[in-house]
């Protein structure tokens, strides 16, 4: 029997133990990161290290992952390649719902009603009626989907009567720029850079759709990693706590990751009507909306409204 190298099992047992480690230490979270329309906590939350530091005593990393499409964040939910949705709107939460994608509502984010619009290439159609035959490009399975549907029934018409190129909100600003569709579904900084440039606003979403932009999780990854999920809306909370105590320089930051003037980001500040939390009335506008995605044909299954938002993500009722 040959001797037994002490050393080469110390070094083994040792390989081990650091393989190990770094296998507990290489764990992430896996976020979207949604600039647009104007979502300011996410922004802060990434430029001030929020969840890094939320997510350190768990020794757990963060992977942010740029998206701009609800109806994408959702798809990669469904597929486990993505933990936290950062925003995604209300519309594309109710649509995954109802195709069997159980994606549940941790926390609340801002109510958008100004940030979103229908746009004319400049030069083009001088209102909605003309849009029939013509070409508009947007992010289907969105909020702005649904306005684009509203704002064609006010005029009698639906989405059969246009050509709808499925674009996210970078892309239709670029086909719109370049005169190769006649209108698009535009948001926040793409919105004020088309209205710089002489487009016009054919219809925005309030008086329309009620948009509400949330934070969200996957059933599954909830129910494995809840802990994550806490750290994630407490790093949300973390960023609107430092936006309120330091507002000019989350503006100023807001506006250098945007692109845009500080003025400007004071006006989408303005129009976003930020909320760290839903209330009652929010269940109630995603009741209405899941109605008028029933009637138009985004939506193929009527869900509870209610039973996709956790308890917690709630406002407490005084």
């Amino acid at each position: 029997m040959k001797p037994v190298n002490i050393l080469c099992i110390t070094f083994l047992a040792g390989a081990v133990l650091l393989q190990g480690g770094l296998a507990g230490a290489g764990e992430t979270l896996r976020i979207s990161y949604v600039r647009a329309p104007f979502n300011l906590q996410s922004i802060v939350m990434k430029e001030r290290g929020l969840l890094e530091q939320r997510l350190a005593p768990l020794g757990v990393g963060v992977e942010w992952l740029e998206m701009t499409s609800g109806a994408r964040q959702a798809q990669t939910l469904a597929s486990g390649h993505l933990d936290i949705g950062g925003v995604m709107n209300t519309t594309s939460v109710l649509m995954a719902n109802g195709e069997g994608n159980p994606v549940r509502i941790v926390a609340g984010v801002a109510r958008p009603t100004d940030v979103f619009a229908l746009v004319a290439a400049k030069g083009g159609v001088a209102g909605i009626g003309e849009l029939r035959g013509k070409t508009v490009a947007g992010p289907k399975g969105t909020v702005l989907h649904q306005l684009l549907i509203a704002a064609l029934a006010r005029e009698g018409m639906n989405i059969n009567d246009v050509n709808f190129a499925q674009m996210d909100i970078p892309q239709a600003f670029s086909a719109l720029q370049s005169g190769r569709v006649d209108a698009a579904l535009l948001a926040a900084n793409m919105l004020i850079h088309a209205e710089k440039e002489g487009a016009r606003i054919l219809s925005a979403a309030a008086g329309l759709v009620t948009p509400i932009l949330t934070m969200t999780a996957s059933e599954k990854f909830l129910k494995e990693h809840p802990e994550r999920v806490r750290a994630a809306v407490a790093a949300h909370d973390d960023a609107w706590a430092w936006i309120s105590a330091n507002l000019e320089e989350a503006l100023s930051l807001g506006a250098r990751v945007q692109d845009i003037s500080p003025e400007e980001a004071r006006k989408l500040y303005d129009w976003s009507h930020f909320t760290q939390r839903l209330d009652a009335g929010d269940i109630e506008s995603m009741r209405r909306e899941m109605q008028f995605m029933l009637d138009n044909g985004m939506m193929r299954r009527r869900i509870d409204a209610a039973s996709i938002v956790l308890p917690q993500a709630m406002r407490e009722e005084k």
